[in-house]
């Protein structure tokens, strides 16, 4: 789906590296952004409809099969797309979730080029254990944050917007202007302009300015009851 004059297209993403710890991943420089998210919470739904490429990011109905940090290059060079391991399957052995957050911290860390984190939420569970974390990982550094509440389809408007007013409110009162919060919806493809924008301005090296745009216009008033 085209959006704005941006120079980076999201289409164009193609599989660069697995990495299952911080030496393994590409080299430290140019721009790229990472998505985390909860085992099945839709994050590789929303990094498949983000780059209209149903195949991209693997997807399963057995939540934590992600295991490895998965690279994307994108078109314009330097610039990539980061796919994070899932977590809080109950059913992953408390060994491999060890591995998974030794290494995830590792990365989230040290990884100098990482100017934002995606942080994918089911709509209907927002805040768990897992997002916790995240989010007090950013409030803690000064990450800038993007909360995609997806599955927003599964609800019906008023109950989508009270979800997305009241994990906004409690975000911006920890990370103030370093979050930002939107419904996203990969089944109805809604939000997905909402999101580009706010890749653009953190990908978009010599664009800073565009991060005064501001993609907190959660809801779009004409749109259907079930679109969310």
């Amino acid at each position: 789906m085209p959006t704005s004059d941006s120079p980076i297209k999201y289409n164009s993403a193609v599989f660069n590296t697995s990495a299952a710890r911080l030496s393994q991943c590409p080299e430290d420089d140019g721009a790229e952004v990472a998505f985390a998210g909860r085992s099945n919470a839709g994050k590789s739904s929303a990094i498949n409809t983000l780059t209209n490429n149903s195949k991209l990011a693997r997807t399963s109905k057995t939540p934590g099969r992600t295991q490895l940090i998965n690279f994307f290059d994108l078109n314009v060079p330097g610039t990539r797309i980061v796919d994070l391991p899932g977590y809080g399957y109950a059913k992953v052995p408390v060994a491999m979730k060890e591995h998974w957050q030794k290494h995830l911290d590792a990365y989230l860390q040290k990884r100098g080029c990482l100017r934002g984190v995606v942080l994918v939420m089911d709509i209907r569970h927002p805040m768990k254990e897992f997002d916790e974390m995240m989010v007090g990982w950013c409030e803690s550094t000064g990450m800038q944050l993007h909360v995609l509440l997806t599955k927003a389809d599964k609800l019906k408007r008023g109950p989508a917007q009270s979800t997305l007013l009241s994990v906004r409110k409690e975000l911006k009162a920890r990370l103030g202007d370093n979050v930002s919060v939107q419904t996203f919806s990969a089944l109805k493809k809604t939000g997905i302009e909402q999101l580009h924008t706010r890749l653009n301005s953190w990908l978009q090296l010599d664009s800073i300015d565009a991060q005064a745009r501001d993609p907190d216009a959660g809801y779009d008033d004409d749109r259907d009851d079930n679109d969310a």
